[in-house]
């Protein structure tokens, strides 16, 4: 999913951080975490005991968001780099959330967003290398990304690399702000298990990135009567669908060892994922994404 070429975004809404101390991982939930968990789920442990909390998670430390994000203002930027289309996809998903929040009776804080290089220290969940990928952090209420992960998601996990596959990723890590913001308890539930508490966590936050992708061609940029998007196309949701197959638990298992253990799953199966994304993309309800009360997760 393309930006219009004229579109414009605030160019303080994404900070640039970077240079943490290395990989103390008291953080949790998300994309991210990819080293760590696949780690977990060849040896069949509870990531958690490896220092992966749930949703929620970690010591207090500083952040060292420095600056912020420079050469990115237009579409045309955004379409050309990587990290210029994250900050565009930060800006949609601000609109679209701003929108659909109320809905559900609460209003949208906007999370901060902090890009890295290496490492970071963040503002309540320790500190992390670019081994963990893209994370929130609820402590801190802001969404991590190091850009260098999506060519591992390509390359290494075998996404492909269109707009949508990128942007999907940021959708889920808001995803999980949105849980923060929703406030349920069930999402702190830590464990393994392709029904455990913290595959549905993983799940919703699919489907809140579905839902994103249906209403971001068509919710008007501010002080425009134009999305910041083009209009989807079934290639764009391809590109997503194959970004959420390439982390699906399943997937990762037989890559790493050739064998699929469902008993150490944290995330969901490649096929649990696409579902639950689809299901937000069809429906672009929030009350269809409650995957704690669903009997079946796919």
């Amino acid at each position: 999913m393309t930006f219009r070429e004229g579109a414009r975004i605030n160019p303080g809404r994404v900070s640039v951080g970077g240079g943490g101390r290395g990989p103390k991982m008291a953080i949790g939930g998300g994309i991210g975490g990819l080293v760590i968990v696949v780690l977990a789920l060849v040896l069949g442990v509870d990531p958690g005991s490896l220092g992966i909390g749930g949703v929620d998670g970690g010591s207090a430390s500083q952040s060292t968001a420095s600056g912020t994000l420079e050469g990115c203002e237009t579409g045309a930027d955004a379409n050309n780099n990587i990290d210029c289309r994250i900050a565009f996809t930060a800006e949609s998903l601000d609109q679209v959330w701003a929108g659909q929040l109320p809905t559900a009776g609460l209003n949208y804080v906007q999370p901060d967003v902090v890009l890295f290089n290496g490492g970071v220290d963040t503002g309540g969940c320790g500190s992390a290398s670019s081994d963990v990928g893209p994370f929130y952090c609820p402590a801190d209420s802001t969404a991590y990304f190091d850009s260098t992960f999506f060519n591992l998601l390509e390359t290494q996990y075998g996404s492909s690399g269109g707009p949508l596959a990128q942007e999907y990723v940021v959708a889920h890590e808001f995803g999980h702000h949105l849980q923060n913001l929703i406030g349920d308890p069930r999402r702190n539930a830590r464990g393994a298990g392709a029904e455990s508490a913290s595959v549905r966590t993983e799940l919703q936050a699919d489907c809140f990135a579905g839902i994103w992708a249906y209403y971001a061609d068509k919710t008007p940029a501010p002080g425009t009567n134009e999305p910041m998007l083009n209009p989807l196309t079934d290639r764009d949701i391809a590109d997503a669908l194959s970004a959420a197959a390439s982390v699906g638990d399943d997937h990762i298992q037989q890559q790493s060892s050739g064998r699929v253990n469902p008993d150490s799953w944290t995330h969901g199966s490649s096929a649990q994922r696409q579902q639950w994304f689809t299901t937000g993309y069809r429906t672009g309800q929030i009350s269809s994404c409650d995957t704690f009360a669903a009997p079946d997760l796919g």
